[in-house]
């Protein structure tokens, strides 16, 4: 177990290189949902690999041996840095369940003063209407989703570009982007090696809406340039005071999507080259693996130093008949 349990704890520093250049070669759609259950499977293993780190340093401790009913003996010494190991294990997992408690807190808070502040604004549907000089517009995430449009923005396109902009939010909602988008941030939050995937992710949820938006208004062209006035407009006016969560048409590296927008659409089939797919799958495999091992080596150990206690206890009971 000492050897395996440290695997999934390293091996998000091969995948996420693969997995950043690989997202490159797939379709918008599927590249967020690779990317999304890449990073939650590292971030989970390697979770767990801690907690059985944690563990198995616990059970070697007296009282924790004698409130489980365990035999400390038959535990065996184990290495050297089991001890240490848990030690710095434990305090990795209240400082991590710390920081998502936080993350998760702050989000919530961000989302439910958005919804309060727009809750008295113009709306028609889900689209909200405020006034504000700044050009800006994004999706705002919750029950319900609203996409949040300033009149500077209004001004700033045309009635179709206007459309476009609508169809790119309203996909976000549909699709529900700030999904992906929260995983990510927890996994990020599990395991910091993780943060690489952050920005390939926001690609990709901003690639699927612009398709959408281009499907839905039928003309890729209209589409490419409503993002691009979009983004020169919300940046001449500086950075943005939305919810994190939120996604909006003006992220990310903008003359890279109005160029895929300008292209022809990727093929349906579009899939990863073999040997990236397979190093991806053999990271995944590994961690999953790594975890199943180690927690059923300390579970075989665990019954052992029970049984014993049991049988010790047996035998006690049948000296005293």
């Amino acid at each position: 177990m000492i050897y395996a349990v440290w695997l999934p704890l390293l091996m998000p520093l091969l995948a996420v290189p693969v997995a950043r250049r690989g997202a490159e070669q797939l379709r918008p759609r599927t590249a967020a949902w690779a990317l999304t259950t890449l990073a939650l499977v590292l971030a989970l293993s390697s979770t767990a690999a801690l907690g059985i780190l944690a563990l198995a340093g616990a059970l070697r401790l007296p009282f924790v041996a004698e409130a489980a009913r365990l035999s400390p003996h038959l535990l065996g010494a184990g290495s050297p840095t089991t001890v240490p190991a848990a030690v710095l294990a434990a305090l990795a997992l209240t400082g991590l369940g710390a920081l998502v408690l936080d993350r998760a807190r702050r989000h919530l808070r961000e989302l439910r003063a958005a919804h309060r502040q727009f809750r008295s604004g113009a709306s028609a549907g889900d689209l909200c209407v405020r006034h504000d000089d700044r050009p800006e517009a994004y999706a705002l995430p919750g029950r319900p989703g609203r996409i949040v449009v300033t009149t500077g923005m209004l001004r700033a396109l045309s009635a179709g570009e206007r459309e476009v902009l609508f169809a790119h939010e309203r996909a976000h909602l549909t699709g529900r982007h700030h999904v992906f988008l929260a995983a990510a941030e927890f996994a990020v939050a599990l395991h910091p090696a993780l943060r690489g995937l952050r920005a390939p992710l926001s690609y990709a949820l901003e690639r699927w809406a612009d398709e959408s938006a281009a499907q839905a208004t039928g003309d890729r062209a209209l589409t490419a340039r409503a993002v691009g006035r979009a983004a020169l407009a919300a940046r001449a006016a500086g950075p943005s005071a939305r919810p994190r969560l939120s996604l909006t048409a003006t992220a990310g590296p903008v003359p890279r999507r109005v160029t895929a927008l300008l292209s022809a659409p990727a093929p349906a089939t579009r899939m990863l080259p073999r040997s990236l797919a397979c190093l991806l799958l053999a990271c995944v495999a590994v961690s999953a693996t790594a975890v199943l091992d180690a927690a059923t080596d300390l579970h075989a150990g665990i019954e052992v130093a029970q049984g014993e206690q049991g049988q010790h206890g047996h035998a006690v009971l049948g000296d005293g008949d």
